[in-house]
């Protein structure tokens, strides 16, 4: 029970028992003084009627004698009068039945007024002429005592609702800032520190909210050095100093991470001779902060052709590492590329379409990182031999569909819900026991089985996210693959999706009218969250609100603030695959540290991917994150 409800609960008792109390005083007061006023009205009566009877028993007229009874017997409150001549023994008896008008007869069955009696002898002088024997009527005390009480009661209830209401209220109002120090409590419980509490008037809460606030500020500020370690980290380990770009140590993991999921994309290695030209001519700090600027522009106009990775993997030599995109945009890509170089090389004085060679080595089939990386360089030196600008890697292998043919393939596909699922159990550090499984979908056209790596990049251009994941989910619900095991499943969601409000309305009705949503876990990327932070929480929001869980999928593949957490609240994060190809040297292990101290913080699981063998997980261990995912424990295909 609740403190307010406890204290509501004392003051409702201690006001009833007030009420009862003086209800009862009321009432033994009220019935006291009536009955002292019938026994003086019996007194008074018979008193009176005694002398009146005195002439006519003196004369023997018992004809007056009974008119004066009769006279007091109709205008008093008497239930009986009984006369007894002692001469010769004559007894009258006057009865009067008992009614009484406007009172309950359970009120009266409750014989609240015993019998009362008054007994007199008529006298003359020393003769006794008759005795008279007088009975109240109780009817006028039950009358009185009915009214009386029916108004108090009246009273006292209304008075007792008016207090009632008044406490309730009062009470809200002056254990308001302990209620608000009691919500504070439970987001400082789950790591969502706000702004300070307002001080209260009350003297004894101010001290309370004081210690509270400091606690919460105290708590924010170790959060927010996890935080700054966590970038720090990054910083050092994963970064250039000189241009801000990422390391050829991230590069190589990150490509490892692609490689080892199905994806598509390309490599561009590219080597740029005409920042030495500028560092002979100008210094290196000049050359230094042209690297710096060419960098900045680099991403600027090469992010709003398509997100992409760019890296400075020794001092002249560059990465551009660009997945889930077709052909085409690849070329597009390509263009704006040299358009950026061109633009930068003639602000450095330099010769355009000189100085600079880029090889491009696009992702076809099984591939390892030595393969694409030894393709890029081919490339690259070949562009640097043939004095061309670009060379573009040659391959056997060609695209299979073009982009209108994958839109027909595609739409049939959602239309009809042809696709195929596969899904990867997530076991746990502790006991290796299934704790999750992470759905995959793939597609049969044309008698050959087309993983998401082939299709996704056409999912997403065509802008068919959307109702690709519906289409999932329904046939997810369809075949009641949520009752063929006990783990939850683990749904990814596109970008698409995640961004489109309609979606939401959607996935809210579906999760509604689920049997069991708690067993439902949606995954969205982080990129997601730090393009459409608004949308992920009206998403992140409608998923909780409706029992399902959610998760951020490669946590720590993206430069920035992890604030994001304490705003999403997600049920578990998993650790982006390339952190499982990183050196295994002290520095990243402080990283993944880190980062996985951030999400623990927060109690939110930390899950591990990307593990292929033993040696990879005995690498994390140290760590103790809650579990692990990866090809030591491959994907399942499920018969629908």
């Amino acid at each position: 029970m609740t403190l307010f409800r406890q204290i509501y609960a004392l003051l409702f008792g201690l006001f009833l028992l007030v009420v009862t109390s003086l209800g009862y005083v009321q009432f033994t007061e009220t019935q006291s003084f009536l009955i002292k006023q019938m026994e003086s009205d019996l007194n008074n009566a018979s008193h009176s009627l005694g002398i009146m009877l005195v002439p006519a028993l003196e004369s023997g007229d018992d004809v007056a004698a009974e008119t004066l009874v009769n006279v007091i017997f109709e205008g008093g409150y008497y239930q009986q009068i009984k006369l007894t001549w002692l001469v010769d023994g004559k007894q009258q008896v006057w009865n009067n039945a008992v009614r009484i008008q406007g009172v309950p007869q359970w009120f009266i069955d409750l014989e609240l007024f015993s019998t009362i009696t008054k007994e007199s002898i008529i006298t003359s002088g020393w003769l006794q002429l008759a005795k008279i024997e007088i009975t109240a009527h109780p009817g006028f005390g039950y009358h009185e005592l009915w009214r009386i009480i029916s108004n108090t009661i009246i009273i006292f209830s209304i008075l007792f609702l008016f207090a009632i209401v008044c406490a309730r209220f009062g009470l809200g109002f002056i254990l308001k800032p302990l209620n608000n120090l009691s919500i504070h409590a439970k987001k400082i419980a789950n790591q969502q520190f706000g702004p300070d509490m307002p001080m209260p008037k009350t003297k004894e809460l101010k001290e309370l909210v004081s210690a509270f606030n400091s606690m919460s500020a105290q708590l924010k500020q170790v959060f927010g050095s996890l935080d700054e370690e966590v970038s720090a980290l990054r910083k050092k380990n994963l970064v250039d100093q000189v241009s801000g770009l990422p390391n050829r140590q991230y590069m190589v993991s990150r490509i490892n991470g692609w490689l080892s999921e199905p994806s598509s994309g390309a490599l561009f290695l590219a080597k740029f001779d005409w920042l030495e030209t500028v560092h002979s001519k100008y210094g290196y700090q000049v050359r230094d902060e042209t690297i710096k600027l060419l960098s900045q522009k680099l991403q600027h106009h090469l992010d709003e052709v398509s997100p992409s990775v760019i890296g400075r993997i020794a001092a002249y030599e560059f990465a551009f590492f660009i997945t889930d995109v077709e052909h085409d945009q690849l070329t597009k890509y390509l263009q704006t590329l040299l358009r950026t170089l061109n633009k930068e090389i003639s602000k450095a004085g330099c010769k355009p379409n000189e100085g600079f060679a880029i090889g491009v080595a696009e992702r076809v089939g099984q591939m390892t990182v030595s393969d694409i990386l030894a393709q890029a360089d081919n490339a690259l030196q070949k562009s640097l031999k043939d004095n061309k600008v670009f060379h573009w890697f040659e391959t056997t292998e060609h695209q299979l569909f073009s982009r209108e043919q994958w839109r027909v393939n595609l739409t049939d596909a959602i239309k009809n819900k042809k696709f195929q699922f596969r899904w990867q159990p997530i076991l746990l550090s502790t006991n290796k026991e299934v704790c999750q499984r992470e759905i995959y979908c793939q597609l049969m056209v044309d008698d050959k089985l087309q993983h998401a790596g082939q299709f996704m990049p056409y999912v997403e251009l065509l802008s068919l996210g959307t109702l690709l994941d519906q289409c999932l989910i329904e046939t997810v619900a369809e075949n009641r693959l949520l009752d063929r095991n006990y783990e939850p499943l683990a749904i990814n969601l596109t970008f698409q999706s995640i961004s489109d409000v309609h979606f939401h309305s959607w996935l809210q009705n579906f999760l509604r009218n689920c049997n069991s949503p708690e067993r439902i876990c949606f995954e969205i990327p982080e990129a997601s969250v730090y393009s459409d932070l608004e949308n992920c929480e009206l998403l992140c929001n409608t998923i909780r609100d409706n029992g399902a869980k959610f998760g951020i999928d490669h946590f720590g593949r993206q430069f920035g603030s992890m604030s994001y957490l304490q705003t999403l609240r997600p049920s578990y994060v998993k650790l982006d695959q390339s952190f499982a190809y990183m050196e295994d040297d002290q520095h990243n292990i402080e990283l993944c540290r880190a980062l996985s101290n951030v999400a623990k913080g927060l109690d939110i699981q930390v899950i591990v991917t990307g593990i292929q063998q033993q040696s990879q997980l005995e690498r994390f261990s140290s760590m103790r994150l809650d579990a692990y995912q990866g090809f030591i424990s491959p994907p399942i295909s499920i018969d629908i």
